[in-house]
């Protein structure tokens, strides 16, 4: 069979991939990612009286450590699934793909396997996110000046 002939048959039986349906799930699980943000904000914020820079702080926080408690329980994966990228673009799919790198090789030892393939995934993210960082903010320093 050539590459061509194979190709037409993968096609054939490839899903169809709902691309609105998606965009729509994605845009809707984001926004109650940006709300359910928000709402901690305000709690943090009215019931324990923090300044609101200190209760992003939380928030941030709050989120990394759902995202963690949902990868451990089994059910993140399930989530994403059906709420398609509105869930793992936040700070919560950064905290997915940590703690599914260290469940994964957690039997390999603290050092050997934790520490040395948690950042497997997440690595890119945290070196392309520095560099770019870097990048924007030279040339806002350049434009804007110091």
């Amino acid at each position: 069979m050539n590459k061509e002939k194979y190709i037409a048959l993968t096609d054939k039986h490839k899903p169809k991939e709902n691309t609105l349906k998606n965009a729509i799930i994605a845009f809707l699980a984001g926004g109650f990612m940006g709300t359910l943000g928000q709402l901690l904000i305000d709690v943090y914020t009215y019931f324990f009286d923090v300044p609101k820079t200190m209760a992003s702080t939380f928030m941030i926080i709050t989120l990394i450590f759902l995202g963690c408690l949902f990868t451990c329980l089994g059910f993140f994966d399930s989530l994403v699934h059906k709420l398609k990228c509105g869930l793992i673009i936040p700070i919560t799919g950064f905290a997915h793909a940590m703690m599914s790198a260290a469940l994964e090789y957690r039997k390999e030892g603290l050092v050997t396997g934790i520490g040395a393939n948690m950042f497997k995934l997440a690595g890119s993210v945290i070196v392309f996110g520095v560099v770019s960082a870097y990048t924007f903010g030279l040339i806002r320093f350049i434009i804007y000046g110091g």
